[in-house]
């Protein structure tokens, strides 16, 4: 059945939306776009083909919401009250935001305290013994501590405090990576990973001489697993593999992972971006050297994420950054330093967005990851089911069953129609947000003999009506795009 959805081009066709947009830095769209600027002038419900204006719809009307009477008390709508910026409209219509996976959006119980902290005690932390100060370290230090013990890690100091992801990842990668790696030596990872999890090695296997080795996928459209255990060996000294892909949506048996690679001496790195907010993550059971993850993507602020790695390790690394609060002792010609996690955490933090992160788990603490992981995979049922029942959709990675995850999220590509134009369409013309692109992983859709894709990703605030409006209006944007045809 799945075969039947395949037999198009691979990649997406050339002409799109965004030509138009940025006509000196892509090729000349195809004529019958040659007025669809016209989708953003006063009149958006028309545009030219040749001599006739066609209405944009070609079937049915852009879709509303339903009435609120229509919800079922689900998680989705229990929740949803608690986030403001889902209750407006876009474009005309009811904001209906799908784009989870790049960041997800913030309850008003974080907003809350990210505007306390800045209003009632924002100062600087670990420096002055002033009131606001101590109150400020008090809850920057309290967030760490909150950020253990939702994955559940042993002792607080085995969490730092950084930017995003994307740093925590290169923090490993120059400390841990310059200090052990050397010629001949092996970084393995899979075809499938974040560029932010496959650009700090490939700079510090430059700099080391050590070497990358790549997982490719099997015909399911996952990393393949055997292919990882054929390429580990006594050469390999780190393994860096997401828990759950940011395109395919499927996870891989990080436990096992753990421990073959540790068998043969390797460290494990562990990009947890898409599953701590979407499921329980318990590092003492999973077991990684290191693990990381951002705040943007759990109901936090932005600007904040977190390094989890053993204590052993971190105390054995090398400062990443240098600068204030990150040492001991600093003399004319060299400086000693403090334990982790205040080794990694030169200069000011973020302060408000850490005690923000805090905040963010406890509401999701509140609602109960495991309940969230039970609502998510009825939604991700219903959302791929829902795509592969539409012609000429190309869903990308397996379909979910008993023994495989799949996350609420898929990318997916229409035949003849590229994935920026549908993602336009569904953004004006509907109030639909959802991502359009390589989504951070080139290699991966190198691999898949595609340059970009759509993506619809949800979260636990997200409903089935509102994976209906997106089904609607997707058929409502196939329908226009064919026409031309």
């Amino acid at each position: 059945m799945m075969a039947s959805l395949c037999h198009f081009p691979a990649s997406p066709p050339h002409h799109s939306l965004s030509k138009l947009l940025f006509p000196l830095s892509r090729p000349r769209p195809h004529p019958f776009l040659a007025n669809v600027w016209s989708i953003f002038n006063p009149n958006p419900n028309r545009i030219r083909a040749g001599s006739q204006y066609r209405r944009l719809s070609s079937s049915s009307p852009s879709i509303a919401l339903p009435p609120e009477e229509l919800d079922s008390p689900f998680l989705g709508d229990l929740t949803r009250p608690d986030f403001p910026i889902l209750h407006q409209e876009v474009n005309g219509f009811n904001l209906v935001y799908l784009d989870n996976a790049a960041t997800s959006q913030k309850p008003t119980a974080v907003l809350k305290v990210l505007n306390k902290y800045y209003e009632s005690y924002n100062s600087n932390v670990h420096r002055a013994i002033h009131s606001l100060s101590a109150e400020a370290t008090d809850a920057y230090e309290q967030a760490r501590t909150k950020v253990a013990a939702f994955i559940n890690a042993s002792k607080p100091k085995e969490i730092v405090f950084t930017r995003n992801a994307t740093e925590a990842i290169n923090l490993v990668a120059y400390s841990w990576g310059l200090s052990n790696l050397r010629s001949g030596d092996e970084i393995l990872l899979t075809i499938a990973e974040h560029h932010s999890a496959i650009v700090p090695w490939q700079l510090v296997a430059q700099k080391t001489g050590a070497s990358l080795k790549f997982v490719g996928l099997t015909k399911e459209e996952v990393p393949d697993i055997e292919q990882l255990k054929e390429l580990l060996s006594v050469k390999t000294r780190i393994v860096v593999v997401h828990h759950v892909s940011n395109m395919l949506g499927t996870a891989l048996p990080i436990e096992d992972i753990m421990a073959w690679s540790h068998s043969v001496g390797a460290k494990v790195l562990v990009d947890a971006c898409q599953s701590i907010p979407h499921m329980v993550v318990d590092v003492q059971k999973l077991d990684p050297d290191f693990l990381v993850a951002s705040s943007h993507k759990m109901c936090g602020p932005t600007g904040v994420g977190f390094l989890y790695g053993k204590s052993e390790l971190l105390s054995a690394m090398p400062p990443f950054l240098g600068g204030g609060e990150m040492i001991a002792d600093v003399f004319q010609d060299y400086s000693t330093f403090a334990e982790p996690p205040s080794r990694f955490e030169a200069g000011t933090p973020a302060i408000g967005e850490a005690i923000g992160l805090g905040a963010a788990i406890d509401y999701l603490t509140g609602i109960g990851m495991q309940k969230i992981h039970d609502y998510e995979k009825e939604l991700a049922n219903y959302l791929y089911l829902s795509l592969f029942s539409i012609p000429n959709v190309r869903i990308y990675g397996p379909a979910p069953s008993e023994t495989v995850h799949r996350a609420a999220l898929c990318s997916f590509n229409v035949e003849n129609i590229h994935p920026t134009d549908i993602a336009t369409i569904l953004d004006k013309q509907h109030g639909v947000a959802i991502r359009s692109g390589h989504h951070c992983a080139q290699p991966l859709h190198r691999s898949l003999g595609i340059s970009a894709s759509a993506r619809a990703s949800l979260y636990f605030y997200n409903t089935k009506k509102e994976i209906d409006v997106f089904i609607h209006a997707l058929k409502d944007t196939i329908d226009f795009f064919t026409s031309f045809q």
